[in-house]
C-alpha cells in the first residue's frame, strides 16, 4: 500500500499544486489562463491545451480530493 501513502501525502500534494499547478508563474499561473480560456468557450483549444490543462489541474484535483476526503472522515459517525 505504499502508492496509497503517496497520493494521500499532504506535503507532495501541496507542493505539486504550487509547483506544477501553478507553472509557469509569469505573466499568470499556467492554470488560471487555461480556466479563463475554457470559461471564455474554449474556442480554438487544440489537442495539446486540453492536455496542458489535465496536466496543471491533476495537482489541484489530488488537493480537493484530499480535502474532501479529511472533511468526510471528520463527520463521519463513529461506530
Amino acid at each position: 500500500m505504499q502508492d496509497n501513502k503517496f497520493w494521500n501525502d499532504w506535503t507532495m500534494v501541496i507542493m505539486a499544486s504550487l509547483t506544477l499547478g501553478l507553472a509557469p508563474f509569469v505573466p499568470e499561473p499556467h492554470i488560471w489562463g487555461k480556466i479563463r480560456w475554457i470559461a471564455g468557450g474554449a474556442e480554438g483549444m487544440s489537442l495539446m491545451d486540453w492536455g496542458d490543462f489535465f496536466m496543471h489541474g491533476i495537482p489541484w484535483m489530488l488537493l480537493i480530493r484530499l480535502i474532501v476526503i479529511k472533511t468526510l472522515s471528520f463527520f463521519k459517525p463513529e461506530a
